[in-house]
Order: C-alpha cells, then sequence, then structure tokens
C-alpha cells in the first residue's frame, strides 16, 4: 500500500510539473506575441507623423520616430528596468510589502551582472523575464512615440534623442514605479488603478511633451500676430489615418502586456489578473477595446466630421477607457469613450490658443484623455478592491485624483526641466533657415518624393 501511495503521489507531482511548465511555456509566448504586436503601434506613428508632416519633412519626422525606438531599447535595458524595481516605495529605495522592490531587489534582477545575468541575458531555466522586459520596453517605446509626433518640423534629432531617452528611461518608469506595481506607494497608501496606463503611460508622455512645446515654441508661420492660428496641414492625410488604425491595431498588443499570465513564475495562481493582482482576462479587454474604440470614433464624428479627428478619437476612446478595461462593462466602456471623441477637438482648441503648437495633437490625445479616464474610473468604480490580499486598499476618486497629479507633475517637471537645459545649450530647435527650407533638405540625404507629388488637374466646366 505505502509502494502503490508512493507512486500515485509521484504521478501527481510529474502531472502537476508538466501543468507548470505548460503555464510558464504558455506566459513566456503569451509576451513574446505582445512584442510585435506593440512595435506595430511604431509602424503606425511612423506613417502618422510623416503623413501629418509637410512634404518637407516627411523623412526628418520618420528618422526622428525610428531613432526613438533605437535609444529607448539601451536606455531601458541599462536603466530603466532598475528604475521600475527599484523606487516602487519612494526615492528611500527600500523594499514594499511584498518585497518586490526596492534597490537590494533591483539589483537582483535589473541590472545586468554578476548573479543578475540570470535574468538580463540568454538563459534556458529562465522562460519569462526576458519577454516580460522586452513588453516592458515596447511601453517604454511607446511614450517616446507620443512625444514625437507633437514636436515635428522644428525639433533638432540629437536634442530629441536626448529627450527620448529620458521620458522612455526614466519618466514614464518612474510613474509605473509608483503606481503600476503592487508594491508602488500610489496603489498600497491611495488605491490607484491604471489597469491599460492612461496616465503613467499617456499623460505622463503627453505632459512631458507639453513641458518640452513650451519651450520648443510654434512652428514658424503657426500663429499670428494677433494671437490667432493658422492651420499646417500635412500633406498626406490617408497615410496619418492609415497610421492612426495600425496605432489601434498594435494597442491590442499593449494592452495584452498589462495582463499578468498566471502560471509558475508569478505568485497568484494559474488566471490572468492585472498589473495589482486582482482577476481579469482577455473577455473584458475583447468587449471593451472594441465598445471604447466605437465610442470614441462615433464622438468625435459627430463633433467634427474630419478623418484625422474620428481616427484621433478611436484611440482617445481606448485611452479614454485603458484605466478600468479589466472591469468595466461594455455599454460602459462605449459611453465613457463617446464623451473623449467629444470632448477631443475642444480641448484641442484650448490648448491651441493658449500659443501652444502641438501638431498631432498629442497632449490632448494622451493628456487630457488620459486624465479624464483615470477620475472617470474613479468614480464609477469607487469602492473596487485596488490590489491582491487581505487589508488591500480601494479604488477612489482621490485616490485616482491624487495619481492623476502625479502623474501630471513627473511629467511635465522632467519634461520642461530637460529640455529647458537643452534649449541654453542650443540643442533643442533647428535654425530658422533651417526649418524654412525642410528639415529634409538640410538633415536628411534623402528626398521623400524625389520625382514629385502629384497634382490632380483642375476639373474642366
Amino acid at each position: 500500500m505505502e509502494d502503490q501511495l508512493a507512486e500515485l503521489a509521484a504521478q501527481v507531482a510529474a502531472i502537476e510539473a508538466k501543468g507548470n511548465m505548460t503555464n510558464t511555456m504558455f506566459a513566456e509566448a503569451y509576451y513574446y506575441i505582445t512584442i510585435p504586436l506593440m512595435i506595430i503601434i511604431h509602424a503606425g506613428f511612423l506613417a502618422y507623423e510623416m503623413g501629418a508632416s509637410r512634404a518637407k519633412n516627411a523623412l526628418s519626422s520618420g528618422v526622428k520616430n525610428i531613432l526613438a525606438f533605437a535609444f529607448v531599447t539601451p536606455a531601458f535595458y541599462f536603466f530603466g528596468w532598475w528604475v521600475y524595481w527599484a523606487f516602487p516605495t519612494g526615492f528611500p529605495l527600500s523594499a514594499g510589502p511584498n518585497g518586490i522592490s526596492g534597490a537590494e531587489y533591483a539589483a537582483s534582477i535589473a541590472l545586468g551582472w554578476g548573479e543578475s545575468s540570470a535574468y538580463m541575458g540568454p538563459n534556458l531555466a529562465d522562460q519569462i523575464d526576458g519577454v516580460f522586459w522586452g513588453a516592458f520596453t515596447l511601453f517604454a517605446a511607446t511614450t517616446a512615440s507620443i512625444m514625437s509626433g507633437a514636436v515635428i518640423e522644428r525639433i533638432q534629432t540629437v536634442g530629441f534623442v536626448i529627450l527620448a531617452i529620458i521620458l522612455g528611461g526614466f519618466s514614464w518608469t518612474l510613474a509605473a514605479a509608483w503606481g503600476w506595481h503592487a508594491d508602488g506607494w500610489m496603489v498600497i497608501n491611495w488605491g490607484v488603478h491604471d489597469f491599460g496606463a492612461a496616465g503613467l503611460v499617456h499623460a505622463v508622455a503627453a505632459f512631458f511633451t507639453l513641458g518640452v512645446l513650451i519651450n520648443l515654441g510654434p512652428r514658424i508661420g503657426k500663429f499670428n500676430a494677433d494671437g490667432s492660428a493658422n492651420d499646417i496641414p500635412g500633406h498626406n492625410l490617408p497615410f496619418t489615418a492609415t497610421g492612426l488604425m495600425l496605432i489601434i491595431v498594435g494597442f491590442w498588443g499593449f494592452l495584452m502586456a498589462c495582463l499578468v499570465v498566471g502560471g509558475e513564475a508569478w505568485s497568484w495562481g494559474a488566471n490572468f489578473a492585472n498589473i495589482y493582482g486582482t482577476p481579469t482576462n482577455l473577455g473584458a479587454l475583447t468587449f471593451n477595446i472594441l465598445m471604447s474604440i466605437a465610442g470614441g470614433i462615433i464622438g468625435a464624428w459627430i463633433m467634427t466630421r474630419d478623418p484625422f479627428w474620428m481616427m484621433s478619437g478611436a484611440l482617445a476612446g481606448i485611452i479614454s477607457c485603458a484605466s478600468g478595461l479589466d472591469i468595466y462593462f461594455p455599454a460602459m466602456s462605449l459611453t465613457i469613450a463617446f464623451g473623449a471623441g467629444v470632448l477631443l477637438k475642444p480641448a484641442a482648441n484650448v490648448i491651441e490658443k493658449m500659443g501652444i503648437d502641438d501638431a498631432v495633437g498629442a497632449v490632448t490625445v494622451h493628456g487630457t484623455i488620459g486624465i479624464y479616464g483615470m477620475l472617470v474610473l474613479g468614480i464609477v468604480a469607487s469602492g473596487y478592491p485596488a490590489a491582491l490580499g487581505e487589508g488591500a486598499p480601494v479604488t477612489s476618486f482621490t485616490g485616482q485624483l491624487v495619481g492623476a497629479v502625479v502623474f501630471i507633475a513627473i511629467g511635465l517637471i522632467t519634461g520642461y526641466v530637460s529640455s529647458l537645459i537643452l534649449k541654453m545649450a542650443g540643442m533643442l530647435r533647428v535654425p530658422e533657415a533651417a526649418e524654412i527650407a525642410g528639415l529634409d533638405t538640410v538633415k536628411v540625404p534623402a528626398q521623400a518624393y524625389p520625382e514629385g507629388i502629384a497634382v490632380s488637374p483642375p476639373a474642366s466646366n
């Protein structure tokens, strides 16, 4: 009998081990897939920004976007990942209640040398950390792409790259450590809930961008002497609209990566959860993403009839619901996103009247709407558990407001200060003559349209 029991126990243990390995392999494949999906976001930003530029600046806008991706990746490897694990409890770098934070923990995971090389390099025994890091790296690169469109046609390439490294390697990562981590002080103390990163990715990037735009100044010809604004249309609206749709496609990967996949590698079992450990699943995302896209488009269409703002409304719809995509009901997502679509163009007009030249409306779409989404969640989801475990804090409007203020401050302060330093060093804005001639002419050894742009002949009577 004892031999039979021992054999049965061994069989059960083998089955459990096989199941854990299957779950772990699924988690690895899951995050691996999110990475190329998120790269589609960058293909979208590339098309979006080149189309939104005048023909004389199309390639320079694209070069800037490509470089942001290239430089943020190593910046996040060597520095940003450490920030995420070191800073959740604040600047003392102490460990939080879950023991997955602090300077000592970060050194064991994120620095890529010594014992931590097992986590930050090829390791056949480690199937999770590389792809999980890759997903976070694409979040970092997305923040730089958000900034990229707003500053087209007048920013220096090197200055932009420096700003992208600061934003993707530090600013958003600090926000994530505080508000998107099980040990984050804003989660533990205030119950901040930002599942899809409306605040800690989108708003941080947008207000960082606003700080840069204040120092960068408007494009030549944007504003008249009386303060009124002139429209400076891009040269290829279909390209821009297609780019926005590609961003929407890539958003599915972005939001997939906001889920934590259950398995041997994680502490909360075999189910899907959000970054805070509370349960959700892909079904919740599917319902709510589609409804938020629809609501944003409808709201923007009613207000503008403009295809640019309609597609921007799709993006704004997702961002407005991103904080609560894991818990909303579909009709709620549709309603919230509709409100975002309605607010979009009026909010952009307000920013323009302040003398800010945001070439693609990035501050509005990602910043204003990101904050709107966080605060709406604080109203409709008040009382929802903000983290896993007994005595965990609950979501509230006050907590969401605290989170929104902190995210705005992180973005605006770091963006303004870093761009001011670059401005003082003469590294922020291109010379006036170069801007008038077109950045492709003076900065890029190629032509976007070497045979010229085809112009339709006037219609005959």
